[in-house]
């Protein structure tokens, strides 16, 4: 240490250190430290949402709970709801205007409820997923976690409550003549690939409704868009026979449209395999595997700015 002296005042000079001249990004990475709220590493953030697993499962079944907590008939809800829809359905769709054609009396109203229950799996994952971030901000701003643990658990909810309505649509098969068989099995891969395509949807989702929070106004027109084209009410080959092949295809390959196809072959008697698109189990997995994944990055890569602004 050394001093000099200007006009009879001493001044003391600190010596040298050994972190002088280094930039700031250089003493962080000396030191350990990191900018706080950072996005962690993809691999870091799997297991960091692996961690919070029992979170995730607790949230999820919470939520399902509060539901219908204000309602008289409570948790029942969750069955009636999608078998409601289905009644005004068949009775638009099946009787006035007669969209059941190409499809045999007792097996059309399988094949609606079926149609029906399929895709209200995932139209409300998507919708929950638009308000995942945006309808929970105070829990974002107030707690540390992966935010990928809500849309998650909102797919999770509602998987959950699809296994309550499967009671009604096995009911219902067996009420129009098809039985347990060992074809019943095809509904559990087929469901787990929908899962996974309907949760890398919610978190895509989840994402652009943080930023757009109008975005959960739209959403219902394009799901209802969506619904009428997936051939919930009607068959797509049948109904679309005098129409150009291409548009066939391009409805009957989309996600939706497949998912309920594979559950209708799995369950029903009468509804076989010519009803279904070449590959579609392949078609079914590549959906799943490809929007999981990219629904999942996507979210990722804007971890660090949910909450704020």
């Amino acid at each position: 240490m050394s001093d000099t002296t200007h006009g009879g005042a001493v001044a003391l000079s600190s010596p040298p250190s050994a972190d002088d001249g280094l930039s700031p990004a250089e003493l962080a990475a000396k030191y350990g430290l990191a900018v706080s709220g950072a996005r962690p590493g993809l691999r870091e953030y799997v297991r960091q949402l692996q961690g919070r697993r029992h979170f995730i499962l607790a949230f999820s079944r919470a939520k399902l709970t509060a539901q219908y907590s204000q309602a008289k008939l409570g948790q029942l809800w969750q069955v009636a709801t999608p078998l409601l829809n289905a009644a005004v359905y068949f009775l638009i769709f099946g009787l006035i205007l007669g969209t059941r054609k190409g499809i045999p009396q007792e097996v059309f109203i399988p094949f609606l409820v079926t149609g029906v229950f399929v895709f209200t799996f995932t139209q409300s994952s998507v919708m929950a997923g638009v308000r995942a971030i945006s309808g929970n901000l105070g829990l974002v701003r107030a707690l540390h976690f992966p935010r990928a643990a809500l849309p998650i658990s909102f797919s999770l909810q509602q998987l959950q409550q699809l296994l309550y309505s499967m009671i009604v649509l096995v009911a219902v098969t067996v009420g129009f003549g098809s039985y347990p068989r060992l074809s019943w099995l095809l509904v559990i891969p087929a469901l787990a690939m929908q899962f996974f395509f309907n949760t890398g949807l919610a978190l895509a989702m989840a994402r652009m409704g943080a930023k757009t929070p109008d975005l959960a106004q739209l959403m219902p027109f394009i799901m209802r868009t969506w619904m009428y084209a997936s051939g919930v009410m009607f068959s797509i080959p049948v109904m679309l026979a005098d129409r150009p092949a291409w548009i066939t295809d391009v409805l009957q390959y989309n996600p939706a449209a497949i998912y309920m196809d594979l559950v209708r072959f799995a369950l029903i008697d009468g509804y076989g395999s010519e009803n279904l698109p070449d590959h579609v189990w392949a078609a079914a997995l590549a959906w799943s595997v490809v929007v999981g994944i990219a629904g999942f990055v996507y979210f990722w890569k804007a971890e660090e700015r949910y909450g704020r602004g």
